[in-house]
């Protein structure tokens, strides 16, 4: 959704408000950042009224869970297209989903995961959250690790570590470059026996 110069004191009725304010302000934060973020300024680029978010989103922080929570329903699509990998190159293939998200969404991969929100307090984050971390759970059972739990832990700390890397650029240009293509997490993979790689170098 594109941000639009509305006049807010004018209502604009859409036929999902909850939907096009999470959209605005997952737009706002790939932008400006989490900081941005508020209920008046959600309501002005979505073009309602500024008491109008507040029949989904008591707070501001009811909007940003909202928000994680959608990025999180993103993370599990690319997951669940990611599994369709064979089993032995599956968890590889959901890492190097995972690095494609977060360099194609910075904005929101921070609020995912640096944001600070309590995710016990917001119900629909948490089972989105959880959901994601099913599909790699599921994968790590698939390729017949002994403990899935475990496999899928140990898969996202490494692939989660190289995302912030590449997200906060604390890389060098070439290895950026690299590590975003999924070709670094390819080769990691190989060094410990974790994939059989695909003709084309990378897990389709």
């Amino acid at each position: 959704m594109s941000t639009r110069e509305t006049d807010t004191n004018k209502p604009f009725h859409h036929g999902d408000l909850r939907h096009a304010l999470i959209e605005a302000t997952a737009e706002l934060i790939e932008r400006d950042g989490p900081a941005a973020v508020s209920l008046r300024e959600a309501a002005r680029i979505t073009g309602v009224s500024h008491n109008a978010p507040y029949r989904h989103f008591p707070t501001r922080e009811a909007l940003l869970a909202a928000v994680a929570a959608h990025g999180f329903r993103q993370l599990r699509l690319a997951f669940e297209a990611a599994a369709a990998a064979t089993p032995e190159n599956r968890m590889l293939a959901l890492g190097q989903g995972y690095l494609r998200f977060a360099s194609a969404h910075p904005g929101l991969f921070r609020l995912m995961f640096g944001s600070g929100l309590d995710r016990q307090s917001h119900p629909e984050l948490e089972r989105a959250a959880q959901k994601a971390f099913g599909v790699l759970q599921r994968a790590a059972l698939d390729g017949g690790s002994p403990s899935p739990r475990d496999a899928a832990l140990g898969a996202w700390a490494l692939v989660h570590g190289l995302s912030h890397l590449i997200v906060d650029n604390q890389l060098a240009q070439d290895l950026q470059e690299y590590a975003a293509s999924g070709r670094l997490l390819e080769r990691i993979a190989e060094v410990y026996g974790l994939s059989t790689p695909g003709e084309d170098g990378l897990v389709p």
